[in-house]
Formats: C-alpha cells, structure tokens, sequence
C-alpha cells in the first residue's frame, strides 16, 4: 500500500503507509504540539503506537477501504502529516481526521484533504453519512470540519478529551 497514490488535489498527494514509515509518524504524533489533542492526556505517541496505528490503518483498507493517509505536497513530495476516515465505535462509521506538522497549519492543506476525502466517501462507498469530531480547544480542526461542510451534533468524550461531534449527511452536497 505505501506509495499507492489514492487521491490527488491541486497541492496534495494522499497514499498509503508502509510498515518502514514509522518514523514518519513518530515524528508527526511524537510532536507534542500534534498530540495534545489525539490522547486524553495528550501525551506524545511513542514509536509502538505508530507502528501499531500504520498496521490498523493498512488492515482497514483492506477490509474496508479506508484509512488514514500519508499528506504530501504534490510539488516537492514533502510530507506534511495524515488524513483520512477511521472507523469510530461498535458500528464502525466513518470518522474523518487529521493531524500537520506545525508548520503547515494555516496553509488550508486540511481543508483541501478534508474535501477530497469527503468527495471520495460519497463516490465511492455506499456510506449515507461520516463523523468528524475534534477537541473542544482545538478551534482550527473544528473550523475545518464547518468548512467541508458539517454540521455541528452533540458534545462527547473520546479518549478522556471533550470532543464537538460533527456529521455530514450525502444529500448535503447537493443542498
């Protein structure tokens, strides 16, 4: 699966983690800035987590087609963080997400990859609907999750965090 360009923007190029990628992640979920909001006590991921995050991703796209993607910035293959849909609780919906290094916050990369993401789902899955929820203080990923679309539901807890709960419906596309 690394390598494996599944979807393409203007500016990004969303692919697949290989087992030697690692470090990739460790760097990205090890940045305290990044990790503040992923854990309840918003610790950084150490390396097991991320190799044990790469192997539930790649397992879920070969059993359900989704996962969470490398980010990369089509013009110099710089790699700027992860998007994609996990799949949340006993039911398994679809559950957007995303995390960038620090210094591609601001740039609208997330935006753009939410909105890839978001279009793919719809057109190529028989899903009616995907999760997105953030961090209550995490006000950029929630202003993201409005721009793609969502609709603001309920407050939740998910991994010791208060988390704003979003969904967005197919027929909202077309409204």
């Amino acid at each position: 699966m690394s390598d494996l360009r599944l979807l393409e923007t203007d500016r990004l190029v969303l692919s697949g983690w290989s087992i030697d990628q690692v470090d990739d992640l460790l760097r990205l979920h090890g940045n305290p800035d990044v990790s503040r909001y992923l854990k309840g006590d918003g610790s950084p991921w150490i390396r097991a987590d991320c190799a044990a995050r790469i192997a539930l991703w790649r397992d879920n796209f070969v059993s359900h087609r989704m996962g969470k993607l490398r980010v990369q910035r089509k013009s110099d293959g710089v790699l700027l963080g992860r998007a994609g849909f996990g799949l949340h609780g006993e039911r398994g919906e679809p559950e957007i997400g995303y995390a960038l290094f620090p210094e591609y916050h601001g740039k609208g990369y997330a935006t753009e990859a939410a909105v890839a993401l978001r279009d793919w789902l719809f057109a190529e899955t028989d899903w009616m609907y995907f999760l997105g929820f953030a961090d209550v203080r995490n006000a950029p990923s929630l202003a993201v999750l409005s721009k793609i679309g969502m609709v603001r539901t309920h407050v939740g807890v998910v991994e010791g965090q208060q988390t704003q709960f979003h969904i967005m419906h197919r027929g909202q596309l077309s409204a």
